[in-house]
């Protein structure tokens, strides 16, 4: 009897074991990494320093900041967030470096909102194996949306053939008959955003790409002159949207600018450009969450007070407006998983969706769809100023046509935490 009380012990303690492997089955927070009765653990890679890290350094501070605020009033069934924040450079070898660390040493129950295509891509297959959640990524990459080979990773920004195909529906119907060119990043972020482009526009009249380790894209820009361009799409981060504006204004090239979203912050561009930044008058754009300048917005209002309280009331623009937004999406989604939290009741959340934020339009998360927002809405930048103009708009990345979306916006909950 004593020896079949032992094996029959032993038989619990193997399956408990195989609770705890941090793969998301634990039944507690004591079986799941980054998980205790008071506190849930998340992480993040960022480009604080080099090539990317003008405006997109102040994007986890901020999500960081209205996490701090989440916990002031109370946390998250219990538990305050804690968010680890580590500098990639935009370096993809650094991003596996300081991935490894954040799930490997300091045990994170996820990681929250990592940035950029190139190096987010080369994390997605560890953080597969090691099963974490990869949620809301910073980039528009398709590579996010793909729930059967990548069960845990979910995007946020819309996916760049989407807004490819908004900014070049904006040409066909604004500036038909122009010849149009593009500029963009080597990379999926480049190319996703050409295809978008062309499934409206057709073949451009002329394509040019940049690396981000060369600062220089006067031979493009002079190439694009030359083809008599006289509509440049660019799918740039701030700094390249900054170098190709001012590039092109000193070969005394005029063309009309489309800009990827992630590229066109006015108060980011305008200070790499300096004084300059007036170059950027009339530049087309498009956005999908309030924009930082909207202070009637009640979102804006609440951003402003968290930044204000829990940021060093640091430069209030569009960057730190998306960090906020991060950080309000996360928190919705750990409310949603309930209180007996574990990696995959995160990730169910998630493909749940039913999120009501500040977006214009509605998130895309599904069983069978794991890219962040359907649309946008054009903008153009007036006094320094990007403005929103028409209406939102929402695609697929396949051919489906682009359509007004016709939603309304919701505010914030009264005290700017979101109920479970």
């Amino acid at each position: 009897m004593k020896r079949t009380v032992t094996a029959a012990l032993a038989v619990v303690l193997l399956a408990s074991a195989g609770c705890s492997d941090g793969g998301g089955g634990g039944a507690s927070g004591a079986d799941v990494p980054g998980v205790t009765d008071t506190e849930v653990a998340v992480g993040t890679h960022m480009p604080l320093t080099g090539p990317a890290a003008a405006g997109y350094s102040k994007i986890a501070p901020a999500t960081k900041a209205y996490f701090d605020f989440v916990n002031a009033n109370g946390g998250v069934h219990g538990r305050t967030i804690t968010y680890k924040i580590k500098d990639d450079g935009y370096n993809p070898a650094n991003t596996q470096t300081v991935v490894r660390e954040l799930v490997l040493q300091d045990k994170v129950f996820a990681i929250i909102n990592g940035l950029g295509t190139p190096t987010h891509t080369g994390v997605l297959d560890f953080l597969k194996t090691n099963r974490v959640p990869d949620l809301f990524v910073a980039s528009g990459s398709r590579s996010w949306n793909q729930p059967d080979k990548y069960p845990g990773t979910f995007g946020f920004n819309p996916d760049y053939t989407v807004e490819g195909k908004i900014l070049g529906t904006y040409v066909k119907e604004n500036l038909a008959g122009k010849k149009s060119c593009f500029l963009g990043q080597d990379d999926d972020f480049g190319r996703d955003s050409l295809a978008g482009i062309e499934k409206v526009l057709g073949q451009v009249t002329a394509k040019e790409s940049y690396v981000t380790s060369n600062p220089n894209v006067g031979p493009q820009m002079g190439a694009l002159k030359a083809a008599g361009c006289e509509v440049v799409l660019l799918a740039t981060v701030p700094g390249f949207t900054a170098l190709s504006i001012g590039t092109a204004a000193k070969i005394a090239f005029k063309p009309q600018f489309v800009v990827s979203n992630v590229g066109a912050d006015p108060t980011t561009v305008g200070k790499t450009l300096g004084a300059a930044a007036p170059l950027m008058e009339g530049l087309v754009a498009a956005n999908y969450l309030p924009l930082n300048t909207d202070e009637a917005n009640p979102w804006i209002q609440l951003f402003r007070k968290v930044n204000a309280e829990h940021n060093g009331n640091a430069e209030f623009d569009n960057n730190v407006v998306y960090g906020m937004s991060v950080g309000y999406l996360f928190t919705q989604a750990l409310q949603a998983a309930g209180k007996d939290l574990t990696r995959d009741k995160i990730i169910e959340a998630v493909r749940a969706n039913g999120f009501q934020g500040p977006g214009l339009v509605p998130l895309r998360f599904s069983a069978q769809d794991h890219s962040g927002y359907a649309g946008q809405q054009l903008t153009r930048v007036e006094d320094g100023k990007a403005v929103y103009f028409g209406t939102p708009y929402t695609t697929d990345d396949n051919d489906g046509p682009v359509t007004p979306y016709q939603g309304q916006p919701v505010t914030p909950p009264a005290n700017g935490v979101p109920a479970a």
